[in-house]
């Protein structure tokens, strides 16, 4: 069984620029068998988290010698389409290189709907709403990246956290694992990033008083500590797919959960 400390769930936002405060960030942590406790962003005239602050707290945690995994509410990749319509390199790094140079989404006073504007660089690096990755496919309810305006829309927050993930495979000093893309075993004592969607497990657990983005972040560290400690947690972080499917998803990425 992969023996974990922590657990963070992040629900994600899109809105505004990257140094705007934004309420649909939600953060919570839960640390060993401790109940899920939210965390506020550092004190100062913002009262929600912005993006860059969350991607300089989360590189700090994750700097700590304290085996962490962190649940983030928003797409890693993209369709396997998209990489062969740009004749893209199957490496996620390469791919994460690529898009911010067309979507530079954490730059100062950028907001997404402005690269997506005639005049913006974003439409280079576009896809199809009917465009869905493979693990999307067996989701219920899930959403292209590309579906800009749709209800439950993730198009938006996927194109403005990519950077900051890119942010933290640069700036973390100590290894952090990135699943799958770096593998779908994970090496002893070593923190995990992933692609998580809420919905999957926010009935599981009493909302109390939490609002629907509350919920989310808190229900993702909960079901994190919960299958850690019941043994279940490894069989998602290896779930059973097909050569076909694994050699996809290292390029597609997957959703934690869903088998």
């Amino acid at each position: 069984m992969r023996q974990f400390n922590r657990y963070i769930g992040i629900d994600y936002s899109g809105a505004e620029t990257a140094d705007s405060s934004c309420k649909g960030i939600r953060v919570f942590m839960a640390e060993g068998s401790g109940e899920p406790k939210q965390i506020q962003p550092p004190p100062s005239p913002r009262r929600y988290w912005t993006r860059r602050g969350l991607a300089e707290w989360l590189r700090e945690e994750l700097d700590q010698d304290i085996p962490t995994i962190v649940g983030i509410d928003h797409a890693f990749s993209f369709p396997l389409a998209y990489f062969e319509k740009y004749r893209l390199p199957s490496d996620w790094q390469s791919f994460l290189e690529d898009f911010h140079h067309h979507w530079p989404t954490d730059a100062p006073s950028t907001y997404v709907c402005f690269l997506r504007e005639p005049s913006g660089s974003g439409l280079k690096r576009t896809g199809e709403r009917s465009w869905l990755r493979v693990t999307e496919r067996w989701t219920p309810t899930a959403k292209s990246v590309f579906g800009f305006g749709v209800n439950g829309e993730v198009a938006t927050s996927t194109h403005a956290g990519l950077p900051w993930l890119l942010y933290l495979r640069k700036q973390c000093k100590r290894p952090i694992h990135f699943w799958p893309f770096d593998g779908w075993d994970i090496p002893e004592g070593t923190s995990v990033v992933a692609e998580v969607y809420p919905t999957l497990w926010m009935r599981r657990f009493p909302r109390g008083d939490r609002d629907g983005d509350e919920q989310a972040a808190y229900a993702t560290a909960a079901w994190l500590q919960r299958t850690n400690h019941n043994g279940s947690l490894s069989g998602f972080l290896n779930p059973s797919l097909t050569a076909e499917e694994r050699g996809i998803a290292k390029i597609e990425g997957w959703i934690l959960g869903v088998v």
